[in-house]
């Protein structure tokens, strides 16, 4: 016969916390994980959807601003590219990642 001191210092769980107590450890690290998928992924997928729904919407006539806060008016569009007028007779080249968003 194990005395229960030596069954706990061999690694041998205490009789009556079996699989209980797996549950108990995961739980705070599945409620963790619920807590940043509702904080930080959901609301980042929705918002990357919809900036690609607005970028696949692009027309010439739109105002637009790019990622570096330059406004201007889209006057060409390309598989990648947009062309943008920024001033009278001033027409820029951008990536169409770097558009971040509409003007109304």
């Amino acid at each position: 016969m194990i005395l229960p001191a030596v069954e706990l210092a061999l690694g041998a769980p205490p009789q009556g916390q079996g699989n209980s107590s797996i549950f108990v450890q995961i739980l705070p690290l599945a409620l963790i994980f619920v807590i940043f998928y509702f904080l930080l992924i959901r609301p980042t997928r929705t918002k990357q959807k919809a900036l690609q729904a607005m970028l696949e919407t692009l027309k010439a006539g739109d105002k637009v601003v790019t990622s570096s806060g330059i406004h201007g008016t889209v006057v060409g569009l390309a598989d990648d590219i947009v062309q943008l007028r920024i001033a009278d007779n001033v027409k820029v080249d951008f990536s169409k990642s770097a558009i971040v968003g509409k003007k109304e």
